[in-house]
């Protein structure tokens, strides 16, 4: 148990480190979870900045007494990264490379390296890290030494364990032992090597005969004349000692790589002929069930990968590889040509974008699969089993009817040219009854995997999850010998302790059980995914970490900014968790914790569709401001922006010249008197508002309309943004929509979506706001007219928060399934614009608005342009930093520079001036205008300038 005072520890270890001493409630709570079913609250979190900050702290954890948990990026899915210990988080300084050796083939890096960076600086040499698990671009090299990583790649190249060279290793004791080739001698390597040669007999006698064994500890490392150390401490999760520096194996690696996609009847054929795709010697053999395809098209219905499998009802994805595109494709040709006698449907694909597309499917799953296709919670436990690969289809046709015993049911995919199945459950455990049948699963399960003398866990480790049941795989002298080999490393038992070794047992510490809520589950949000549950809602964050990564998508745009946990989606949705559990993080809706945590999230929403299990953080925060501030004074930026088309409704109704006054007055010391009062950022420009709206010009030019009326009407949704500050959008939209047939149809008064009052948290004027709007365009949604929208922030809202906000109004769900982006207008239309302009030779930079990517994507985008002509490079640049009031409120434009200065304006300030910038939405807009690059340009804007006219001035 921890020591009730931790203020002397905190004290000594501050003293004695360089790195951070975290012991407040925030870090606590936040790595008080992996990504399994545990929680464990730590002590605290050190974050040591070199060798000499680990051998003092831990000096300073012995003289106190406590245990001690190293730790990498926290994805593990045993429990076997959760304690009540003092954490040794190496991710944030203990990260780098030490060297690359391309003659030797090796690399010498710290434990707190991202996989990704390794075979980044790697690629040059044609080289590459064999293991690579799904988070690979998050997991720690630590971590997978930890856990004896694998990967889709084992069957080419193995487990973490046969490409680790040698290790540097710190024990409780302060004992500093280096393991490699040319083995040590001392009183650790001795006592080793005599317990192998204790125990050779048993060992070969019980350890399975299977590539995916990771179960237990490596005593197979320690037979006499095979005798391997450092081979024997990988998979020890943490139990053992502190891994400070490793020596790796790189392989070479094929600089071209094809996919052959299998269509199977179901997952069973799919794995009764994994042996038959072994001939081939390919890189990697994935199996996919037919649910996991289901829950993904479930949990995103825009996501489009998955259209590109082959029919089937369960898929192998056989990757292959060579030095030319030929020669790659050649080997995945011949796997679906020897495959086809047996009636196998399949594809062939070598493009690397159709390629990443389809494995990131299998790379989620682990997050996809929490969620059932009828959004039922699933959970790991007995995710990791692996069998000889040749027992697989029978294993999985008696663990299908083990689940259908229990009356459970599961979600599949896994390693299948390896034998591992990973797979997730609808385990119950909310009730003590519940709790109680996984047990006997468990029990069940592992008897079962036994019996077709596989491993209970395959890649995972045994953590909390399975190494109880440790005594159902091996037979007694070997469980004494896994004690043995602790007590030499670990006499005190204190690293990691509770795991592998006198383990916890696997229904303690359920972290669902412990999270009931200390708070009312009555949100003013719908939550209409999770059961109009706020507590469900802060349960769908699994800990798979996809939102602590450095690049690629949109989440978690403050983390990538700050580095700091608590500004991931997995950060704040751990605050959250312990917020309504009120263990740790107490006072509720006024914790300080949270506050600080939500401070910095921009409401991007790319967490909703970048993450595998959809947490939407903005509607979390929306949830948490509104609870918060129920009743009470608001920030005052929630009154200024968050009431912003409110005051623009009041400036619109002026004459033009007043107008410029008000423009005039926000450019000097006025302008810096209303920012101050406001809450806005001194060091951002008040965007100057357009003299004339483009509603009241619109209805001023009616009779200038040319649109025939030949493809129906259209209803343009005048957003308050694009009416106010930007008009001469909208007047470029009208006429391309004309061009093309329409006619084109505004409001009778001001429309607003509600979406600022939404995200400052004031629900009930956003209802009040969304209720009136909609009462104005009834006529229209009754009529079945389209409504087009232009910002896509505005655009978003009215397809997903409307639904949340008035879940009951029957006129919400027709506008949120009738609404559509000028892009999905035109995108019906592809085939008239060539026609009209043909090639234009326009290029363009492309930011994609955060809330169009996760509720839209850019897809139907990306084909407009090439329609148009446009040679287009559409931007992985994330969030641009401003993100609607975000990077105007005061004290936030820091983060909001560091977001736009990742991607996106280098990218701009390195374009040619000839190229566009094109950026649909107001905030990237503004942002580029406020860095001082070139004026970027509206979608509608450049399809009018592409086609050849101009509209008339209005």
């Amino acid at each position: 148990m921890p020591p009730a005072d931790t203020r002397a520890l905190t004290a000594d270890l501050a003293a004695a480190i360089a790195g951070e001493v975290r012991f407040d409630a925030a870090h606590r709570a936040m790595w008080s979870a992996d990504a399994s079913n545990y929680r464990r609250v730590p002590i605290g979190v050190v974050s040591p900045r070199d060798d000499a900050d680990v051998e003092a702290a831990l000096a300073v954890c012995r003289a106190h007494g406590v245990p001690v948990l190293p730790r990498g990026a926290g994805t593990s899915i045993a429990g076997q990264a959760v304690n009540a210990a003092v954490v040794l988080d190496f991710v944030r300084h203990m990260n780098g490379i030490l060297e690359i050796d391309p003659q030797a083939r090796t690399a010498r890096v710290q434990p707190g390296l991202v996989l990704d960076t390794l075979r980044d600086a790697a690629r040059p040499h044609r080289l590459t890290f064999g293991p690579d698990p799904s988070t690979h671009n998050r997991c720690t090299l630590g971590g997978m030494i930890g856990n004896n990583a694998c990967g889709s790649h084992s069957v080419a190249w193995g487990k973490t364990v046969d490409n680790v060279v040698a290790l540097d290793v710190l024990t409780y004791r302060g004992e500093r032992v280096s393991l490699g080739p040319g083995q040590l001698t001392g009183a650790i390597p001795d006592r080793l090597r005599a317990l192998g040669e204790r125990l050779a007999a048993d060992v070969r006698a019980s350890f399975p005969d299977l590539t995916r064994r990771v179960s237990g500890y490596n005593l197979d490392q320690l037979l006499p004349g095979d005798a391997d150390l450092a081979k024997a401490l990988v998979g020890t999760e943490g139990t053992c000692a502190t891994v400070l520096e490793a020596t790796v194996r790189l392989v070479e690696s094929p600089p071209v790589r094809a996919l052959a996609v299998l269509g199977f009847p179901d997952a069973y054929l799919a794995a009764d002929h994994v042996m038959v795709v072994r001939e081939y010697n390919p890189l990697t053999i994935e199996g996919m069930d037919a649910g996991l395809i289901a829950a993904l098209r479930a949990a995103n219905p825009v996501e489009r990968a998955a259209r590109a499998l082959p029919s089937g009802g369960g898929w192998l994805y056989v990757e292959t590889g060579g030095a030319t595109v030929a020669e790659a494709e050649a080997g995945a040709h011949a796997v679906a040509a020897a495959m086809k006698s047996y009636g196998v449907t399949s594809v062939v694909v070598s493009d690397p974008a159709a390629m990443k597309a389809l494995w990131r499917i299998r790379e989620d799953g682990a997050g996809i699969v929490t969620r059932l296709p009828d959004g039922g919670e699933a959970w790991p436990g007995w995710e990791d089993a692996a069998v000889p690969p040749e027992k697989l289809g029978g294993y999985l046709r008696e663990f299908d009817a083990l689940l259908a015993g229990h009356g459970r049911r599961g979600v599949y995919y896994g390693h299948f040219g390896d034998g591992c199945l990973h797979v997730r459950i609808d385990f119950d455990l909310l009730t003590r009854r519940g709790i109680a049948g996984f047990r006997r699963f468990m029990e069940d399960a592992a008897d079962l995997v036994v019996a077709h003398g596989g491993s209970l866990s395959g890649e995972h480790g045994d953590g909390q999850a399975r190494a109880e049941l440790l005594p159902r795989m091996y037979p007694p002298r070997i469980i004494a010998g896994f004690a043995e080999f602790k007590g030499i490393w670990d006499p005190d038992d204190r690293m990691n302790p509770g795991r592998i070794v006198r383990p916890a047992m696997l229904d303690e510490d359920l972290r669902i059980f412990v999270g009931m809520p200390a708070i009312p589950d009555t949100p003013q949000l719908a939550f209409g995914h999770d059961g109009g549950s706020f507590a469900r809602a802060t349960r769908r964050c699994l800990g798979v970490g996809k939102c602590v990564t450095a690049s690629g998508g949109v989440m978690c745009p403050s983390y990538r900014a700050t580095g700091e946990e608590m500004h991931s989606t997995r950060g704040r949705a751990r605050l959250l968790f312990e917020m309504a559990n009120g263990q740790v993080i107490t006072g509720g809706w006024e914790s300080p914790e949270v506050a600080e945590a939500l401070d910095l999230c921009l409401s991007c929403k790319g967490c909703k569709r970048d993450c595998p299990v959809g947490v939407d953080m903005a509607a979390y925060k929306t949830e948490y401001l509104a609870q918060r501030y129920q009743g009470r004074l608001r920030p005052a930026s929630h009154y200024s922006m968050g009431a912003l088309p409110r005051w623009l409704w009041l400036v619109g109704a002026l004459p033009a010249r007043m107008v410029d006054v008000l423009n005039a007055a926000a450019r000097g010391p006025l302008g810096a008197v209303a920012k101050r009062v406001g809450g806005i950022a001194p060091e951002r420009s008040i965007p100057p508002i357009a003299r004339r709206t483009f509603t009241s010009a619109f209805r001023a030019a009616r009779h200038r309309r040319r649109g025939s009326g030949r493809r129906g009407r259209l209803l343009l949704w005048p957003d308050t943004f694009t009416d106010h500050f930007d008009p001469a959008i909208a007047v470029d939209a009208v006429w391309v929509l004309e061009s093309l047939g329409y006619t084109v149809e505004i409001p009778p008064r001001a429309v607003c979506c509600g979406l600022t009052w939404t995200s400052t948290g004031q629900v009930a004027a956003a209802r009040a706001v969304l209720r009136r709007s909609l009462r104005t365009i009834e006529p229209w949604l009754a009529a079945g007219v389209p409504v087009v929208g232009l910002e896509p922030s505005c655009t978003a809202a009215l397809r997903a928060d409307g639904p949340e906000l008035l879940p009951d109004e029957p006129w919400t769900a027709r506008l949120s399934e009738g609404v559509r982006t000028f892009a999905e207008l035109l995108g019906g239309h592809l085939d008239d614009l060539p026609d009209s302009v043909g090639a234009s030779g326009a290029r363009a930079l492309v930011q994609v608005h955060c809330h169009q990517h996760a509720e839209f994507g850019a897809e139907t985008d990306a084909a407009v342009l090439a329609a148009l002509g446009v040679d287009a490079e559409m931007l992985d640049s994330g969030c641009c930093g401003l993100a609607g009031n975000f990077g105007f409120e005061k004290g936030h434009y820091d983060v909001s520079m560091a977001c736009a200065e990742r991607v996106l304006l280098p990218a701009v300030r390195a374009a040619d001036p000839a190229v566009t910038v094109l950026a649909d939405g107001f905030s990237c807009r503004t942002q580029l205008r406020q860095a001082g690059t070139r004026e970027p340009m509206h979608l509608a804007q450049l399809a009018a300038r592409v086609l050849g006219r101009r509209p008339d001035p209005a």
